[in-house]
């Protein structure tokens, strides 16, 4: 599967605790309604409505 880039567009918190805020690049994974998004590991699960796809930057996993 090809990774997919992103930018968050509201705040949103991740797993660990740590609270990412909107503009924050994320690496993607899935399709549908719902993805996982990934910032140097920290897991996000994500809404369709809280991020916009097509960075291309490359995001540490």
């Amino acid at each position: 599967m090809t990774q997919r880039f992103g930018t968050l567009l509201v705040t949103v918190p991740g797993l660990s605790g740590t609270t990412y805020p909107p503009g924050t690049p994320v690496a993607i994974t899935g399709r549908g309604s719902s993805v996982d998004a990934f910032v140097g590991g920290d897991w996000l699960p994500l809404a369709w409505w809280e991020f916009a796809e097509g960075r291309e930057d490359i995001v540490d996993r």
